[in-house]
C-alpha cells in the first residue's frame, strides 16, 4: 500500500474493518477519538522537542525516523477513525477548507522548501 496506490476511501475502510474485527467500535466515541489524536500528536511532537530546526530537517536520515512515521501513522488512523463515526468524507473537507484558507492566504511567491 503506497499514497501513489491507495485512496483515502480504501484507508477508512481499511482503519474501519480493523476497529471492527476487535471489537473497538465501543470505545471509538468522537470524544475519545478526539482525545487520542491530540495524545498521538504529542508524542510526535516528542521527538522534535529539544532539537533545532536544522536536526528536525535532518529527522530523515536519523535513527527515528521510523519511530516518526509510526506516530504520524496513529495520528492519521485516529483521523480516520473519527471520519468513520461521524461519517466525513475527508477529502471533501480537505477541499473545503484548501478553499476557505486560499481566499484567507493568499499565494504569493516564495523560495521556501
Amino acid at each position: 500500500m503506497t499514497d501513489t496506490e491507495t485512496n483515502l476511501q480504501e484507508i477508512k475502510d481499511r482503519v474501519k474493518q480493523f476497529t471492527l474485527s476487535r471489537g473497538w467500535r465501543r470505545y471509538h466515541s468522537p470524544k475519545n477519538l478526539a482525545i487520542s489524536i491530540a495524545i498521538e500528536a504529542a508524542e510526535l511532537m516528542e521527538i522534535f522537542q529539544w532539537i533545532s530546526t536544522d536536526e528536525a530537517w535532518q529527522t530523515k536520515e536519523s535513527d527515528e525516523f521510523e519511530h516518526l512515521q509510526e506516530e504520524l501513522a496513529d495520528v492519521l488512523i485516529y483521523c480516520m477513525s473519527l471520519a468513520n463515526q461521524l461519517d466525513i468524507d475527508v477529502a471533501a473537507a480537505i477541499e473545503d477548507k484548501m478553499q476557505k484558507n486560499a481566499l484567507r492566504y493568499p499565494a504569493v511567491m516564495t523560495t521556501e522548501r
